[in-house]
């Protein structure tokens, strides 16, 4: 520690013994810093403050009808992206700050300045961005700022118009594209089903439903032809067992007389009231009318007997006549012949049928799956066109929202204005550093020139620099005229020092002063 403490005296010392040189250096730096400091142009600030409002009231209202961008993810990227050349080139023609411009260099230069020069500052959450441009002149520092304000808004709207644009241009684009394939897609289908026609029926089923319909009406037209076979070989052994004919005055006979029209019209009703009698009870209304028909018809029919009896009984000659019962099975065996003969008909065109799309079977699966190839091929062709279609829509809606500037509002909160003072330089910050400089130049160079040119102030120092034998040391004696010179030149000395500080001090009171009252 006590050797630390000798070494500090010593450099003090050596610095004392240089003290006017660093006064002298000190009042030099502090100067040409204070010119430097007032010689630096000064910069004014134009600023202005726009809030993008993207909770437009047609957000909800359009939901499900047009595209919702993401207005805020869009205005953030503008507000990055706004500073580009391109658009930093178009600030330079609107604010005419390239009337001095005469070189290429030249112009490259100021757009590069702009570039630095120009901020664009925001608050993320509130959507408020802050354009702000300093420079020499407020004037122009204002024209660059309201230009900006008008890039910053021509920019969204111009970029959403085009967005728009090139969004429906490739839609309607995409659209012919899908329409071509749709119609392609409908001949082939077409020409698919013109060319196996015979492979679907007119309710458009497959093979396997045809061949099942085609089965079911075999086997129930298989099932009719045996029903009326029955039928006729029945009406054919009650033939064999009638005469033809009887005696006319058999009163036993009479009843079982035919008259077919009314017969007929009885079994029909009767099969009527039988569907009645299943749905409704015995007092239903149908159920008497019909009970009453049958009733009316059935006294009709003995009336129509009687008056045969009347005609045979009164004719003498009439001894004989022909048997209704045999005329009636007669003319049933005749119609059973007629329906067994359409029947065989239907039967063998249901077989002939069977049997030809049975042959066919090897090809109907090939066939069917071409058929769902192409039918599948046209449904995705077709929902990829409606979707086109529905979207087209909906980005003309969107264009046309935008168009109305409804969804984005621009608020300009603050207009474009020029601080009254200027922004840089701050000198009241940067005198002080001048300050500081000078008293670091000012203690530096003493200390310098102390290491420079040395000098011993005791004899122990001498001795471990030079290495030798030292004798002996010779001291002076200093006189009250020295001790008296000494003091007048410290005194000297602090009163430089003193008007150093002092200097600064009313430089930097007066500058307070001046900037206090422009302000």
């Amino acid at each position: 520690m006590d050797e630390l403490l000798r070494q500090a005296t010593i450099i003090l010392r050596g610095m004392w013994k240089h003290r006017w040189l660093g006064l002298v250096v000190a009042w030099v730096v502090a100067a040409v810093s204070v010119v430097v400091v007032f010689r630096i142009p000064d910069r004014y600030e134009a600023s202005a403050r726009i809030y993008v409002d993207t909770q437009s009231i047609l957000k909800p209202l359009m939901s499900g009808l047009a595209i919702e961008p993401n207005m805020d993810q869009q205005i953030l990227i503008l507000s990055r992206t706004l500073i580009s050349r391109p658009n930093i080139e178009k600030l330079i023609r609107m604010a005419d700050l390239d009337l001095n411009v005469k070189t290429k260099a030249a112009q490259e230069a100021l757009v590069d300045d702009l570039i630095k020069a120009v901020a664009i500052r925001s608050t993320s959450r509130d959507n408020l961005y802050t354009l702000s441009y300093s420079d020499p002149q407020p004037e122009r520092a204002k024209r660059v700022v309201q230009s900006l304000v008008s890039i910053f808004v021509e920019s969204s709207l111009g970029d959403k118009r085009k967005d728009a644009d090139t969004a429906r241009k490739f839609i309607d684009d995409q659209i012919q594209v899908y329409q071509k394939k749709l119609e392609e897609a409908e001949n082939r289908l077409k020409e698919f089903k013109l060319k196996n026609l015979a492979a679907q029926t007119s309710e458009g089923k497959d093979y396997f439903g045809r061949l099942g319909d085609v089965s079911g009406s075999l086997e129930r037209a298989k099932l009719e032809l045996r029903e009326a076979e029955n039928s006729r070989d029945a009406l054919k052994r009650q033939i064999v067992g009638e005469e033809p004919s009887l005696l006319s005055d058999a009163p036993e006979i009479t009843s079982v007389v035919s008259v077919p029209d009314i017969d007929a019209r009885i079994d029909s009703l009767k099969r009527n009231l039988d569907g009645l009698l299943q749905r409704y009870t015995e007092l239903h209304p149908d159920v008497v009318g019909t009970r009453r028909m049958i009733k009316e018809l059935e006294e009709q029919k003995r009336e129509e007997i009687a008056a045969r009896k009347k005609v045979a009984v009164s004719s003498p000659a009439a001894v004989t006549s022909t048997n209704p019962v045999y005329q009636q099975l007669k003319i049933s065996l005749a119609e059973s012949e007629a329906t067994v003969a359409s029947l065989r008909v239907r039967v063998a065109e249901y077989q002939s049928r069977y049997n030809q799309l049975k042959d066919s079977m090897k090809m109907i699966p090939q066939i069917e799956a071409e058929l769902t190839q192409l039918n599948r091929d046209y449904d995705i062709n077709k929902k990829n066109y409606e979707g086109l279609v529905a979207r087209r829509e909906s980005a003309t809606i969107s264009g046309e929202m935008d168009a109305s500037s409804a969804a984005v509002d621009f608020r300009l909160i603050d207009p474009p204005r020029v601080s009254p003072k200027p922004v840089y330089p701050n000198r009241l910050l940067l005198l002080p550093l001048t300050l500081i400089l000078a008293l670091g130049a000012g203690f530096f160079i003493p200390f310098a020139a102390s290491q420079i040119r040395p000098v011993f102030f005791d004899a122990r120092a001498l001795r471990e620099v030079s290495g030798l034998p030292l004798l002996g040391t010779v001291s002076k004696k200093v006189a009250d005229a020295d001790i008296a010179r000494e003091k007048t030149r410290l005194r000297q000395f602090i009163a430089g020092v003193l008007s150093f500080v002092g200097a600064y001090g009313v430089g930097i009171a007066l500058l307070v002063y001046f900037t206090s009252r422009t302000a």
